[in-house]
């Protein structure tokens, strides 16, 4: 936190938009000497009227590195790679019943609690307090009660840990759905508590919901006024237009609230490719570029991250919060669960189409010159590029190799598990990026729970 007040004061040093796009090719990047390009990046202005954070699940540096090989080249830049200030911050969430004893590794549950609230939390908590339980107040809520617009995107379901951060308080991330509740008894509509994620969610009146997990909305409510609905029909009474399919979310109206879901769990991979195996793995390859188990009518995030920017950012009239400005959280969540799986074609797929997102962001504030840009990720994973394997020297883990952009193999391991068990988190510190204003906040080395206050200060909300 010292890094974080130390930044504070850099109001008046954010980020000038004519610093966006830059890559290796800016003025200045050709002899290495970027210290131009940085001043020019810092301007006086005081606050954002846009936030958009981006959240690569499980995308630690080695995710960032294997999928910029793939992609690009070892010599070549993902746009996520252009954003000016850099950090990292540290991930660790605390034990449970305590708030200041680490747990080193954790779950997407409580780091996303960091960020979205400033406390730290147990793994598997979804914004309470890892003491009292008590509701923690998130930036998303700051946000709606000062009048902005609100959005969250996910490749997840909607009611997962990532997502569900922003919009729900509850002990147990599990607890999804109404008939999910078995382990939060006294969480539930009838006990007199807030309810699953799914009612949460739909309670807290975003404005644009996108993602998967159609089958927690699909179940029943059993308790307060919606019981016997499906939180599908709670949210289509609470005047949200429900769609299922990319012709439904290019048809959604400006000013109209949005429940998109496009799948019945998570959302289709957009890659496919052999997974790892022990030494000597499956034979050096390429992966491929579509998955026909994916529906044709299925967006992709970079599809919901632009229809969700024009949505919250349309002005119409009489709205006064589409004046405001608005804040939005976008989640790439199967890079990690493809790096749990070993599955390194899917784990890439999902690294690229976040940063075809994270372009779509760039262009469109490339006009829109008051918008804070935050790219980061909630943990470290498992996934390591390693040395050319042979059969006295090689990982004890799972392999697979892979023809990159160089056109040369690229070794990845996987050996945080046994084969075929789920890969483990890493307790390693993060990257964070960002440009706009308060951007300065993320250099150095902070925190988790110190990117709730840069988006804070950006919005003029602390």
């Amino acid at each position: 936190m010292r890094m974080q007040r130390r930044l504070t004061h850099l109001g008046a040093t954010t980020i000038a938009l004519g610093f966006l796009g830059l890559t290796t090719t800016a003025h200045g990047a050709a002899n290495g000497d970027r210290s131009a390009d940085v001043r020019r990046a810092i301007v006086a202005k005081k606050h954002a009227k846009n936030v958009i954070l981006f959240i690569g699940d499980g995308m630690g540096d080695s995710e960032i590195t294997i999928a910029r090989n793939y992609e690009k080249g070892a010599a070549g830049r993902l746009a996520m790679d252009g954003l000016p200030l850099t950090g990292a911050y540290t991930t660790y969430a605390v034990k449970k019943g305590t708030s200041d004893v680490p747990d080193y590794v954790t779950d997407s549950a409580a780091s996303g609690t960091g960020w979205a609230t400033g406390h730290k939390t147990y793994n598997n908590a979804v914004s309470v307090d890892p003491v009292t339980l008590a509701p923690l107040t998130t930036i998303l809520e700051k946000a709606q009660q000062a009048g902005f617009k609100t959005g969250n995107v996910t490749t997840a379901e909607l009611t997962d840990a990532t997502p569900a951060v922003l919009d729900a308080h509850v002990s147990l991330r599990g607890c999804q759905g109404p008939a999910d509740m078995a382990t939060c008894p006294n969480e539930t509509k009838q006990a007199g508590g807030l309810g699953s994620i799914a009612e949460q969610t739909v309670e807290h009146g975003i404005d644009v919901l996108l993602g998967g997990g159609r089958q927690r909305f699909a179940q029943t409510v059993t308790g307060g006024p919606y019981a016997g609905k499906t939180v599908i029909e709670q949210a289509q009474a609470l005047g949200y237009d429900v769609v299922t399919d990319q012709a439904g979310l290019d048809a959604a109206s400006p000013g109209t609230k949005l429940l998109g879901l496009f799948s019945t769990g998570n959302m289709s991979l957009e890659w496919t490719g052999p997974g790892a195996a022990p030494y000597p793995g499956p034979d050096a390859t390429t992966c491929t570029r579509s998955n026909p188990a994916r529906a044709a009518t299925e967006p992709h995030l970079a599809d919901m991250t632009a229809r969700a920017i024009e949505l919250l950012s349309a002005k119409v009239k009489g709205d006064k919060a589409a004046n405001r400005g608005f804040f939005l959280q976008v989640e790439g969540a199967s890079i990690d669960k493809q790096d749990h799986a070993e599955n390194p074609c899917g784990q890439i797929g999902e690294t690229v189409e976040l940063d075809r997102a994270i372009q779509v962001a760039l262009d469109w504030a490339a006009k829109n010159p008051d918008t804070l840009i935050v790219v980061s990720a909630d943990h470290g994973h498992t996934s390591q590029i390693v040395e050319a394997q042979s059969a006295s020297d090689h990982s004890p883990g799972a392999i697979a190799t892979l023809v990159t952009a160089d056109g040369q193999p690229m070794v990845v391991s996987y050996a945080s598990n046994l084969h075929g068990r789920s890969q483990s988190h890493t307790g390693t510190q993060v990257r964070i990026a960002a440009q706009g204003p308060r951007a300065a906040n993320v250099v150095g080395v902070t925190d988790q729970t110190g990117l709730f206050h840069t988006l804070s200060l950006a919005l003029g909300l602390e």
